[in-house]
Order: structure tokens, then sequence, then C-alpha cells
């Protein structure tokens, strides 16, 4: 399973990311790398992440809200 993060600005539309990420190979790993680099992704200019596992989508998660907290 390979499990990978598309990043989005506010309307949705992609873009590129801040931080480079890597193909992770659990959802966990690939959450701990959010979790460690949302607020560079954020100031670079995503808006939400959506997760995905082998291509299939499976949450899509604003980075504005987690700041918000």
């Amino acid at each position: 399973m390979v499990w990978t993060w598309r990043f989005e600005k506010a309307d949705g539309t992609e873009t590129a990311p801040a931080v480079e990420p890597e193909e992770f190979t659990t959802q966990g790993d690939a959450e701990s790398w959010l979790g460690e680099n949302w607020k560079d992704l954020l100031e670079g200019g995503a808006e939400q992440v959506t997760l995905f596992e082998d291509g299939a989508e499976i949450y899509v998660m604003s980075l504005r809200a987690a700041a918000e907290s």
C-alpha cells in the first residue's frame, strides 16, 4: 500500500506543497509527517490536504482549521 497527500488551495484546486512529501507505507507515517509539516504547508499556500491510499481518496482535512484550534 502507498499513502500519499494531495495539497489544495481553499477552492480545492491542487497546489505545489511548500515541503515535498514522500510516499508513505502506512497511514500513521503519512499522518505523522503531516503533523510535523502542516504549518509550513499552510504558510506555503496549501489550505487543505487529501489523503489517498493507492489512489483511493480516504479523507480531506483543512489545514486552516488546525491552525485555529
